[in-house]
């Protein structure tokens, strides 16, 4: 009879709850910022062009071989307005096989391809998760405005200016505790004078012996 109270006492102070569940769909919950979704590739605002280069490292290395795409010759580097002499014509990623591994992102030497946030892709077709280059830079943009992406420029530039100043701040540091450090001979000198000043009397330096003594 005890237990069967205990419990009525506890479904009813459970009642009085703020309810803490999401009613999904229509409710969402917000995203911490680790969390990974399906791969998306970046975009190079300054030039006007995505950061890949249609190298294929991620097509070879994807484990499920979702991934497919064609490379071309970069009309803007021809005009002198883009660094990169290749870029990508067509990719595709079939998200429905993705397995959210992160291995293309590794791989990536140019920093193109990124897990975004993007995680609802449900479709009523089977292949509707089939994503082509427009939707997956969509993609891009939105994580690189979501998660403050740094682009591999700025991230090169600012390490550049941590080692200028650090090579900078060096003699100044080298300098400073110089500075603090006595000098070894200094130090010994002083401390000779201590030594005869406490000494007793007689005890200091001893006299040359005289003529009469010798």
């Amino acid at each position: 009879m005890l237990n069967t109270l205990k419990g009525m006492l506890m479904t009813l102070r459970t009642s009085l709850r703020k309810p803490v569940t999401a009613q999904y769909p229509k409710e969402h919950l917000p995203l911490m910022e680790r969390q990974v979704g399906f791969p998306a590739l970046t975009w190079d605002a300054d030039v006007g062009e995505p950061y890949c280069v249609g190298c294929m490292v991620c097509v070879r290395m994807c484990p499920t071989q979702c991934m497919s795409g064609t490379m071309m010759d970069n009309p803007l580097h021809a005009e002198g307005k883009s660094p990169r002499r290749k870029m990508i014509e067509e990719f595709e990623i079939n998200l429905g096989r993705c397995i959210l591994c992160g291995i293309c992102v590794e791989v990536c030497n140019f920093d193109a391809i990124e897990m975004s946030h993007e995680h609802e892709i449900s479709h009523y077709a089977r292949d509707g998760r089939r994503s082509d280059l427009p939707v997956l830079l969509e993609m891009g943009k939105k994580y690189q405005a979501e998660s403050n992406w740094i682009s591999p420029a700025e991230r090169k530039a600012a390490l550049a200016a941590e080692k200028a100043a650090a090579v900078v701040e060096a003699p100044a540091a080298a300098a400073e505790e110089t500075k603090d450090t006595p000098d070894s001979d200094t130090s010994a000198a002083t401390a000779e004078e201590t030594k005869d000043a406490n000494a007793p009397a007689g005890e200091g330096t001893k006299a040359e012996p005289t003529e009469e003594a010798k």
